[in-house]
């Protein structure tokens, strides 16, 4: 059996994973909050979970692996939506108005994240579901003193579990009491204790509950929902780094306490937060977009799933137009291979049998920038190797690529005159060198820029040196988009 490698960081190292059931391996993903549309962000970690989903499957069967992410449905803003909507007159009582916002936005969440290549987690537990085993919970705290009720609140009390807060990010609860901005309430015995239920007045969904009416905290919903579906302990726990602290430090806080046990998740794991163009993805600097954007743009969503792949899942992620373009041009290419024998390969593609060297690269802490590697290595013996070829699908599909789909011929350039008619751009590129060596002088650059915007509305790559200029088609070529040089 393979043995898969995992960074834990929970303990700051890589393990040989040990399921504590080969038979039942379980595992939770914090899931969105279903307010709005999926961002860019939002779709790494579906995506790297979902290649670790596949591997657990591929190691100990399909059938012996469960894997949870939830919906929060149970939020500011989804409450703010839903009061927007009533004020404007919509129909229904404001629980109403919240589930559908809910429905909606989960339906356009799967939607998406199909649309990347995913498959569904074997369930997908709504917070709203679990308000019964959240103040099951929550009651069981405040009897071991770990929690108490105040002003209609009940709060985890941080003091009780001292020694042991803190340790999956690293901080003691002093150092983070001092650097941490924390809500300040008079009711808190202490900074940092976090809120595990909270009061609904009648403008808010609200449950009955031994401290009145109220909603549960958000810490609260994964801790309730992963012990009903998992047990008290279980596998691996993942999410963003972004979730370490306080989500993951508070869960493991009031897991432990309520359940009385040292864990509430053996493996922690962490994916890097993504940029774009270098940049960290904000509206104020106008690189917000979400998977939507993208797919309406005409991105395919494998070509998605592939940048997002090319990078280890410890490394923060560069979404780029160029890494995109890359990506396209490259399943372009493998698709091709795979289509001269499409008939005859589709005898030979069980689904399950995936290249040694590409398991074999996942296993070593789900380093995808490695499969992919292996898989440049097939691609290109798949052009004299029908074996290789027929390996170079079955990687494909393990991945959580399509090859069977047929976008890459319904758009775009025709990769094979690309190939075979390559276009000849030096008149181009002596054109911008000329332009840029005057402007240099003049310190006027109109020229270039408009000779570049020319060449970039028509999908070529622009790149200067300050030697030289090189020009390259992208897979967005137009040759028609070119004017001739005057």
């Amino acid at each position: 059996m393979t043995t898969l490698t995992l960074h834990n960081t929970r303990t700051r190292k890589k393990e040989a994973f040990v399921p504590i059931d080969p038979q039942n391996v379980r595992m939770y993903v914090c899931g969105p909050t279903v307010y709005d549309r999926a961002h860019l962000g939002n779709a790494r970690p579906v995506i790297i979970f979902d290649v670790l989903y596949r591997l657990l499957r591929h190691v100990y069967g399909a059938d012996h692996v469960t894997y949870v992410r939830n919906f929060t449905d149970v939020d500011d803003k989804i409450n703010a939506e839903a009061q927007r909507r009533k004020e404007a007159g919509a129909p229904g009582t404001l629980e109403d108005l919240i589930r559908e916002r809910s429905d909606e936005t989960i339906s356009w969440y799967l939607q998406d994240m199909k649309e990347v290549g995913t498959l569904e987690p074997n369930k997908m537990p709504r917070a709203t579901e679990y308000i019964g085993q959240m103040i099951a919970m929550i009651e069981t705290l405040i009897g071991q003193g770990h929690a108490y009720a105040a002003e209609g609140h009940v709060l985890f009390a941080v003091d009780s579990w001292k020694e042991s807060y803190g340790a999956l990010s690293g901080r003691t609860v002093d150092d983070m009491i001092a650097g941490a901005r924390v809500e300040v309430a008079p009711y808190k015995r202490n900074p940092m204790d976090f809120v595990l239920w909270k009061p609904s007045d009648d403008d808010l969904p609200g449950w009955d509950s031994p401290w009145g009416a109220g909603r549960p905290g958000w810490h609260i919903e994964c801790s309730a929902m992963a012990r009903e579906l998992l047990g008290e302990t279980f596998d691996i726990h993942g999410g963003g780094n972004d979730l370490m602290f306080p989500h993951h430090e508070n869960e493991i806080a009031q897991s432990c306490c309520a359940n009385g046990t040292d864990v509430m998740a053996n493996v922690w794991m962490h994916n890097e937060m993504l940029q774009v163009e270098g940049k960290k993805m904000s509206k104020s600097l106008g690189n917000f977009f979400t998977v939507r954007d993208l797919l309406d743009q005409g991105v395919p969503g494998e070509v998605i799933r592939f940048v997002m792949l090319s990078t280890h899942y410890r490394k923060p992620m560069d979404w780029t137009e160029k890494k995109r373009q890359e990506a396209e041009k490259t399943l372009r290419e493998w698709y091709t291979v795979i289509d001269e024998d499409r008939d005859k390969l589709a005898g030979s593609i069980s689904g399950t049998n995936p290249p040694f060297s590409v398991v074999d690269a996942l296993a070593g802490d789900l380093n995808t920038h490695s499969a992919l590697t292996e898989m440049y290595r097939l691609a290109k013996d798949a052009k004299g190797s029908f074996e290789s070829k027929v390996q170079l699908a079955e990687g494909l599909w393990f991945l959580g690529f399509d090859y069977t789909s047929k976008w890459w011929t319904s758009f775009g350039y025709s990769l094979d005159k690309a190939l075979n008619d390559p276009v000849d751009l030096t008149a181009y590129e002596g054109a911008m060198a000329v332009a840029r060596t005057e402007a240099m002088t003049t310190k006027n650059f109109e020229a270039v820029d408009a000779l570049k915007t020319m060449l970039v509305s028509a999908g070529v790559e622009v790149r200067m040196s300050k030697d030289k200029v090189e020009l390259e088609t992208t897979p967005d070529f137009d040759p028609s988009k070119l004017e001739p040089l005057k």
